[in-house]
């Protein structure tokens, strides 16, 4: 059951940043953000709602460790693991916003061993190195592509040969792996929250709700939101939407699977997002992937691990 859900949730996830590629090129990122937090929020009520209507089994019930575990969630994750994932799919592209997540699933182990106690068996450790091993090869772009890609972004146009820490903050690397450190702490605070309390949707709804708030906050371009809102393109706020619907419906699928699974095998699950983008953006942006052999192994090896973990 926590297999197949954190499937369907790197569906979603991979599906998530194809969309958002495509939308930030019609809509400044900042103003995107906050419609898709805004529609997690929209969309994970309606959820809810329609669960309680038509669902007899589904029934509210409260818990203030798994409360405050869930808001925390939202903190480390839809506020600043996605504000710095969407700076970085802007800045560096998808595929390589995608592969800079191969570090997420390690610190998500490495945290979940640390505080949650968390203890795999070899077959399980296993897969996770196929996984991973398999994660660094579709990542390693030749660098001609990479460049390209980087330079694609709005906010920078060129990357300069010469290493300093003032290139690295502006290529987007440091804010991928920040990306990367504050999804897995709030993966493994998710995961503590579950046990918790067995409420996927409100945990959901919860995150959203305080990444939201924050983000107004925080969102220089809150005020003029609402004053601009007719003159934004039109098909950047459907994407932008769509995202906010896939995103939440994603966190949804991945909060339920560790109910079932330990957090570091679903997270490395839900994670494995190079292995969808990779090939489907590779026909999207005529051939601009440059896959090769090596991308075509990683791909193999991580579904060779998933499936490892589905089988044993």
């Amino acid at each position: 059951m926590g297999e197949f859900l954190a499937i369907i949730g790197l569906i979603f996830y991979s599906v998530n940043i194809i969309i958002t590629k495509i939308a930030a090129a019609r809509l400044n990122i900042h103003v995107g953000f906050l419609i898709s937090v805004g529609l997690n929020v929209l969309f994970g009520t309606l959820l809810l709602l329609v669960s309680l209507f038509f669902f007899e089994e589904i029934h509210l019930d409260w818990n203030t460790k798994g409360f405050f575990l869930f808001l925390s969630a939202g903190f480390f994750s839809t506020y600043l693991g996605r504000w710095f994932f969407v700076d970085t799919i802007d800045k560096l592209g998808p595929t390589r916003a995608s592969a800079f997540m191969v570090s997420n699933p390690l610190f998500t182990t490495i945290i979940a061993w640390i505080f949650l106690g968390e203890r795999l068996i070899w077959l399980d450790l296993l897969s996770v190195f196929l996984m991973l091993f398999g994660l660094f090869l579709v990542s390693n772009m030749n660098q001609s592509y990479a460049k390209k890609e980087i330079a694609a972004g709005s906010e920078l146009s060129r990357v300069k040969s010469s290493f300093s820490f003032h290139n690295l903050l502006h290529s987007g690397i440091i804010v991928a792996f920040l990306s990367s450190l504050s999804y897995s702490v709030g993966n493994v605070v998710r995961g503590a929250a579950i046990q918790s309390w067995n409420q996927p949707i409100i945990g959901g709804i919860l995150g959203a709700v305080l990444g939201l708030v924050l983000h107004v906050i925080t969102n220089k371009n809150t005020l003029e939101f609402f004053g601009k809102l007719k003159t934004f393109d039109r098909k950047g706020v459907i994407l932008y939407s769509i995202s906010g619907v896939i995103t939440m419906s994603a966190q949804i699928l991945s909060i339920a699977s560790m109910r079932y699974m330990p957090v570091s095998i679903s997270n490395l699950i839900t994670m494995s997002t190079p292995v969808i983008v990779a090939p489907v953006s590779f026909f999207l942006f005529k051939n601009q992937e440059t896959i090769t052999i090596r991308t075509i192994a990683g791909i193999i090896l991580v579904l060779a691990g998933i499936s490892a973990i589905l089988l044993l």
